[in-house]
């Protein structure tokens, strides 16, 4: 029995045939592209992302390994169907179901409180941080404790001990603690505008500030009766063990031999380092701020009087956030509940408080 190719078979067959070749012909264009772009690259790795791995690894699958021996790929047919196998075997580890791997982390509020144990302390070895920790119900072991010192990059104690940080020693001398420091203003006099220099020292416990004075000329003989005046039986730097300074030049040898032969010893700080002396260089910021560059002096009678009108409202009149908003010397009256609340005003209404009138 004969077969007899219908008409629509024979379409059929050529329409296949056209096909094949038409993908065969993007199939070797896509290879050239491909082979072009590697000669390119060189010897280089190519990087794929997670999910281009895994977009190729289902699509090679389907191809299986002899079709893709046959195609020029960015990888081996074998990377592929590696890629795949991992694919296959992540399905079944239930590791989408976990919530994590290996050990728990250290929860964030311990790692804090270690930071913070060891910087406030620098005696304190691991076991001492532990116990602390175990004191505010957090049990952990002591080599946590320093597994987690080490990934902060802090020392052991030994090591922590011999590099006291600058806000450790204020603090453990803050009672006995004082710092000084000069700032400038112009002034109108007879021979026209002269730079003055304002002499003021801080108590640092307390923010309580002197005026130790105020010249155009702060040589030697004048610096020298200045120290006189600060350690004298009523000076302001009587029980004070340590006085912190700049490198200014006006702070000269002299200076600093009678504060430290009368037990005030200078500490120079170094240079180009105002933090260091942070408070006091806060105080001449509001001094500035708030009255000095506000204000024209004729003369030097003037700029005592607004300084010494600043220094009472500074101590007694103005909140200060170093000191939990509180005064340095409140009145009596501060405080008080009863009576009309009213402004008052000091330097022509630059400086103003509140307080009660008494009734």
């Amino acid at each position: 029995m004969s077969f007899v190719l219908q008409p629509w078979q024979l379409l059929f067959v050529i329409l296949s045939g056209w096909i094949h070749h038409r993908q065969q012909q993007i199939i070797e264009f896509q290879n050239e592209q491909i082979r072009s772009l590697l000669s390119q690259l060189g010897k280089k790795r190519i990087s794929l992302t997670d999910d281009q791995r895994r977009i190729l690894a289902v699509k090679g699958k389907a191809l299986g390994r002899k079709t893709l021996r046959e195609l020029t790929t960015i990888v081996t047919p074998d990377t592929i169907l590696r890629w795949h196998r991992e694919l296959v075997a992540k399905k079944w580890d239930q590791s989408e179901k976990r919530e994590s791997v290996g050990r728990p982390r250290i929860r964030q509020v311990i790692v804090d409180l270690i930071l913070r144990f060891a910087q406030e302390n620098p005696t304190w070895g691991y076991d001492r941080i532990q116990g602390a920790l175990a004191n505010v119900g957090y049990h952990i072991s002591d080599t946590t404790v320093g597994n987690v010192l080490k990934q902060h990059g802090i020392e052991p104690a030994p090591d922590r001990q011999r590099q006291t940080t600058w806000a450790t020693f204020l603090k453990a001398h803050w009672d006995v603690l004082a710092a000084i420091d000069f700032t400038t203003i112009e002034v109108w006099t007879k021979a026209g505008l002269v730079t003055w220099n304002l002499l003021f020292v801080m108590e640092l416990k307390t923010r309580r500030v002197h005026f130790a004075g105020c010249t155009p000329h702060p040589d030697e003989p004048w610096m020298k009766q200045i120290a006189r005046n600060l350690t004298d039986y009523e000076g302001f730097l009587l029980g004070k063990r340590y006085l912190l300074m700049d490198r200014d030049t006006k702070f000269c040898r002299a200076f600093r031999h009678i504060l430290k032969r009368e037990g005030a010893r200078p500490l120079l700080l170094p240079p180009r380092s105002p933090n260091w002396n942070a408070f006091i260089e806060r105080f001449m910021r509001s001094l500035k701020s708030e009255a000095l560059s506000r204000m024209i002096f004729f003369g030097e009678s003037s700029l005592r009087r607004a300084v010494s009108s600043f220094l009472e409202h500074y101590h007694g009149e103005r909140n200060h956030q170093g000191l939990e908003s509180k005064l340095i010397q409140p009145a009596d009256e501060v405080g008080q509940l009863a009576g009309k609340i009213e402004c008052q005003e000091r330097l022509g209404g630059l400086l103003k408080y509140y307080q009660r009138k008494a009734a």
